[in-house]
């Protein structure tokens, strides 16, 4: 950053020499009429312009540089946050989380640059107004004085400007994020047809962008007129007492010229300044938020645990309460298929957030144990090592469907082939000459949702861990389908000698009838065991698998 700040304030010092060195021309060279002094001072004037060119040329390009590398540098802090395997319990949509990585970055990031040019500009200043004091005093002495005092004037519009400027980004974040997040459920709100009350949402949250965005272009306006008027206003009686004092004759024509020229020199520097104020105000709007955003707590709490993974896996629930969950109790044996049929979305939650270890604090009492330790004592490594929880709303990533199938490449052709065939999708495999190497898109917007799940399906298969949770898999199939993917579950991970432990939340009688142990849950504990058939005597069991 040294050698960029010094690069452009000697640019902004050869550009500030060109009308002293004009000045200097006319008094030495052309009022003298010496032919060889003209071409002396005509050689340093050339160099005054290679030395404009190159200063600029290179300091601007350094300049570059660090915005460039900045940018990158906090585009990368926003990805680990959200990317790092503790997460980031944000609440930021998706498109504000971009905002945030393109547009407040860029923001922050040009501030390096921004005040590159004003430091040189600062330096222009101080020089010319050297050099205005060595020609006349009370010149040079306006400069000075007049500088300051219009700057100041100038910096009270930038309180204004710096609450705009972070209320209108708040806003645009906002209407990329419900943007994004219409986008994503296109598919859903043309299935229930809701597509312009989506579309009035989002007008109605443009229109506050738009309005946040005009009162801050109204404040940038008034900034710019009185940046520009005052400058002006002072650099013409700069100029004016200069051309009196040429009239006096106590300055030469040279020094007049000179004077003239540092003065429109002068506007560029002194606008410069003056528009610092709105660009710190505008990266401090930006700084904010992007600071907010890295200072969100995990989403996950880190344990230190890391026991050996023992023969055979574990999970239980002792007498746990929070959230839907009132002295909820389960455990499971080595080997198990077992299917949980819940009455309540929110139980379904809370039980998911506890075996993710999204569900954290002083507030949980009972235990949540995994191999025989609770979850909140094992690492993250160990919690991955042992369980997967694979939620009902899951994403695909852009890349292949190899990739998404198997991130770590461990299976073999034939194996992931298998799998896709034990989640009745092998269909899939059909739709593109490129088999398993066929391109998803971001989201995997190209298949149906049915596809999806199928495939996030399978991905959790191939994982194979200890102890997996499914959320209602099989939402978005039919019951042939779901017949099929029953006993694909219960092939790959439940042979004879298995000791894998299954935990399905579903009401799909296809999956509770292969399951060894139907867990019947509600009021937030568990109040019935047994097989699917012995259940479905149970009135409220019978209403919630067979509606």
């Amino acid at each position: 950053m040294t050698r960029s700040f010094g690069l452009l304030a000697a640019w902004q010092l050869s550009e500030a020499m060109v009308p002293v060195v004009v000045g200097l021309v006319i008094d030495h060279a052309v009022a003298g009429g010496s032919a060889t002094t003209l071409a002396l001072w005509g050689i340093a004037l050339v160099g005054v312009f290679a030395s404009l060119m190159f200063t600029y040329r290179w300091g601007a390009a350094e300049a570059y540089r660090i915005d460039q590398r900045e940018n990158h540098r906090l585009r990368g802090e926003i990805a680990h946050h959200v990317l790092r395997p503790l997460g980031a319990r944000t609440g930021t949509l998706s498109g504000g989380t971009l905002s945030l990585a393109t547009v407040d970055t860029a923001s922050v990031g040009g501030l390096a640059r921004s005040m590159g040019n004003t430091f040189a500009s600062a330096v222009a200043v101080l020089v010319s107004a050297a050099v205005l004091l060595r020609i006349d005093i009370a010149i040079g002495l306006a400069v000075l004085l007049g500088v300051p005092l219009v700057l100041g004037i100038i910096q009270f519009v930038t309180p204004v400007l710096s609450r705009r400027d972070r209320d209108q980004r708040t806003e645009i974040a906002r209407s990329s994020g419900t943007a994004a997040d219409l986008v994503r459920g296109l598919r859903v709100l043309k299935g229930i047809g809701a597509e312009d009350e989506a579309a009035a949402r989002y007008r109605a949250q443009s229109q506050v962008a738009r309005a946040a965005s005009v009162r801050l272009a109204g404040s940038h306006g008034v900034m710019e007129s009185v940046t520009t008027g005052l400058s002006g206003l002072f650099l013409a009686g700069v100029t004016l007492l200069a051309g009196k004092r040429a009239l006096e004759g106590t300055i030469t024509v040279g020094q007049l010229v000179a004077i003239v020229g540092l003065t429109q020199f002068l506007a560029v520097p002194v606008q410069a300044l003056g528009r610092i104020g709105a660009k710190i105000a505008a990266a401090y709007a930006s700084a904010s938020r992007i600071v907010d955003f890295l200072h969100t707590p995990p989403l996950l709490a880190d344990g230190f645990a890391e026991p050996p993974l023992g023969p055979a896996p574990a999970v239980s629930l002792n007498d746990v309460t929070t959230g839907a969950l009132n002295g909820f109790t389960l455990a499971s044996r080595p080997g198990e298929l077992l299917c949980l049929v819940v009455d309540d979305p929110a139980v379904t939650r809370t039980l998911v957030g506890l075996l993710t270890g999204e569900i954290q604090g002083a507030d949980i009492t009972g235990e949540v144990l995994l191999d025989g330790v609770a979850i909140s004592n094992l690492s993250l490594r160990a919690r991955a090592q042992r369980r997967l929880v694979n939620p009902h709303h899951t994403e695909l990533l852009e890349g292949t469907l190899r990739s998404n199938l198997d991130p770590d490449s461990r299976h073999s052709h034939t194996d992931l082939v298998d799998i896709l065939g034990a989640t009745s999708a092998q269909d899939i495999i059909n739709l593109d000459e490129k088999g398993l190497d066929q391109r998803v898109t971001p989201s995997g917007t190209t298949y149906s949702g049915g596809q999806r799940q199928r495939i996030t399906l399978a991905r959790a298969l191939a994982a194979d861990p200890p102890v997996l949770l499914l959320d209602n898999p099989t939402t978005a199939v039919d019951a042939v389908t779901e017949q099929h993917i029953a006993r694909g579950i219960s092939a790959l991970r439940h042979d004879p000698v298995s000791t894998r432990i299954t935990w399905i939340i579903t009401t799909s009688p296809a999956l509770l009838t292969q399951a060894e142990r139907v867990v019947f849950v509600a009021g937030g504990r568990v109040v019935e065991e047994g097989t699917h058939q012995e259940l479905l005597g149970r009135p409220a069991y019978q209403e919630l698998v067979l509606r």
